[in-house]
Formats: C-alpha cells, structure tokens, sequence
C-alpha cells in the first residue's frame, strides 16, 4: 500500500505540470514542412483538365507543346474557341472561362506556349509570335481542327494577333483582354540586356514578385486570391533547374518588347472585341523607360480605341475600375461579353 502524499507534495506536483503545460502551449509550433518543388514544366501542379503533350520543333530542337483540349458539357455548337495565355501565369489560370465556354457549347483549346507553363523550356532559343502561330496552327492540325474563334489575355493578345494575320482563314472571330501589344515599346525602352534581366529575376523573392504583379496589373483581387499564382512561381523556385527556366522566361521579354503587332491590327479582317480595364496600365518595359516617357506608357484605354478605329471591324468594351485580369477580376461580366460576341456570328 502506497502511502498518500503530502498536501504540500500534491501542491508541488500540480504547480509542476501546469508549469510544463504553460510551456508546451506557449512553444512555437512545430514549423510545417516545406511545399515540394514543382518542376521547370510545372510538373507536380495540377491543371483543371487533362494534359496533353504535342511533339513540336524549334531550329531542330525536339520539344513539347502541352494543352488542354476541353469538350462542349452544353449542347455542342461544333465550335472551337482557342484561348492564348499571359506571360505570367499558366493557362490553367483560363479555367473559369473555360468552364463557361463548355457550357456554353463550345470546344476549347488551352495550349501552354513553349517557354511557358507545362511545355518546353529552351532556354538557349529565343521566343517568337511567328513560332507561337506555327505551333497553334500545327495543334489544331493534330486535333483536326479547322477554324476557331480565338481569345487571348496579355501577352497572349500579341500571339493571337499574329495567328490570326498568318493564318486568316483560320479565324472567326478575335477577342483581345488587356492586351499587351497596343504600343511599340521600342519607342520609349531601350534594349536591357538580357544580364540584367536574367539577375533581376533570379533575385526576385516571392513576395517582390507579388509586389511587382500588382503594381504591373492593378488586379482588383484580394491578396488570397491573387497568391496563388505567386506561389507557383515560388514552387518552381526551388527547382533545380530554375535558372533554366529563368532564362527561358526572360527570352519572352524581348518578343514583346521587340516583335511588336500594333503596326499589323489594320490588316485585321475578323469582327475584333477588345476588352481593357480603366486601371491597367501594363506595358512591356515601362520600369526601363526614362521617366519623362513613362507616363505615356499603358494608357490601354487609349490606345485600345486608337487602333480599334483603324481596323475594319473592332469595338472596344471599358471595364470600369477593374485592371489586367478582367476574366478573374469581373469573371461574370467577363464570360457574358465573350459569349454574346461569339454567338454575333
């Protein structure tokens, strides 16, 4: 038989555990485990729909082309929409315009560019709208695929166009939203040299890059919202091969700086909607740009209007106080100015 403990003795065991207690709920939590790495080709991050992989060539480099191919889940209109990513984000980023577009009745093509996303990145050769356009027109060959609508986002506006003007029989119908594109910027930035581009991306930290996209962008997103596709770009950056994928982002740079498409808009023959937001005023290279030019930069409004008046048949649609992600910034208003411009033909 045990002999019962002393009040004093009871006292000095409580105080003890409360004292560890006090302790282990004061403790800093265990730190959670760092996120695995994605893959230079985003390997590891999932895409809303099925991924596939076309075999593309550049100057004789064997590559890949990934894209989404998106059957109608309305009833079938037996037509296709391509849809042209930004230079930033992955197309997965399309996926509620996607959605809509299904339901609506469409097919939609959502390919990832070479040099972006889940295709290929050949650092070591340039990127090009020209090679941009072949690539569209061969993936729609392999999908047997004849004519499309075409709907592009940012960068992606310049592709489009340049798509459009080599294969015009092609295309039905051209929707450009925010697009970069709308200014020759070799007007106000000088050449950078890619050194200095390539540094400055490397050195680039999460969080500057979130503050270098909402500077850019002005999306009128929350932080949460808008996070995510910085933390994909965070992922990457623990890729062994980042600075591989550095390189080949930063070649991007210098198709939209030097390969410019607003010289081409009035040779455009397709019905054209532009759609531009009052707060963007992305344009490539304004950072590099004196200052007394700077403000003449991203004026999209502006400049959408200019050259929807020398082009045949274009109108522009102004998102008041929304910036350069309409479709996730204004997804409902977004999708209803795309449908009713598509179902015009």
């Amino acid at each position: 038989m045990h002999p019962t403990p002393s009040l004093p003795a009871l006292l000095a065991g409580a105080a003890l555990a409360l004292s560890a207690f006090v302790a282990q709920a004061q403790a800093p939590a265990p730190a959670a485990p760092a996120a695995e790495p994605y893959g230079i080709a985003l390997e590891g991050y999932p895409y809303p729909y099925p991924v596939a992989y076309l075999p593309v060539s550049i100057e004789g480099r064997a590559l890949r082309l990934a894209y989404m191919d998106v059957a109608p889940t309305g009833r079938a209109r037996n037509r296709t929409v391509v849809l042209f990513h930004g230079r930033n984000f992955p197309s997965s980023y399309w996926q509620p315009v996607i959605a809509a577009l299904a339901a609506d009745g469409y097919r939609v093509v959502v390919p990832d560019q070479v040099h972006f996303g889940k295709s290929s990145k050949p650092d070591e050769l340039p990127a090009s709208f020209d090679v941009m356009a072949a690539h569209t027109a061969q993936l729609l060959d392999h999908l047997k695929v004849d004519k499309v609508d075409a709907v592009a986002h940012s960068m992606g506006s310049m592709a489009a166009t340049r798509f459009t003007r080599t294969f015009p029989a092609r295309v039905n119908r051209l929707v450009l939203a925010g697009p970069v594109g709308l200014e020759d910027y070799r007007q106000y930035v000088q050449p950078v040299p890619r050194e200095r581009l390539v540094e400055q991306e490397m050195n680039l930290t999460p969080e500057a890059y979130y503050t270098q996209l909402v500077n850019t962008y002005n999306p009128q997103l929350t932080r949460e919202q808008f996070w995510p596709f910085i933390e994909v770009r965070a992922r990457t950056m623990g890729s062994a091969e980042y600075p591989r994928w550095v390189r080949s982002y930063v070649n991007s740079f210098y198709a939209m700086w030097g390969q410019p498409v607003v010289h081409e808009f009035h040779l455009v023959r397709q019905p054209t909607l532009i759609l531009v937001g009052t707060r963007d005023r992305t344009a490539t290279g304004r950072a590099f740009a004196p200052p007394e030019l700077r403000e003449r930069m991203g004026l999209l409004v502006d400049r959408a209007r200019e050259v929807a008046a020398r082009m045949p048949d274009a109108k522009v649609d102004v998102f008041e106080n929304y910036g350069h992600m309409l479709h996730l910034e204004a997804p409902e208003r977004f999708n209803r100015a795309v449908l009713q411009f598509l179902a015009a033909s």
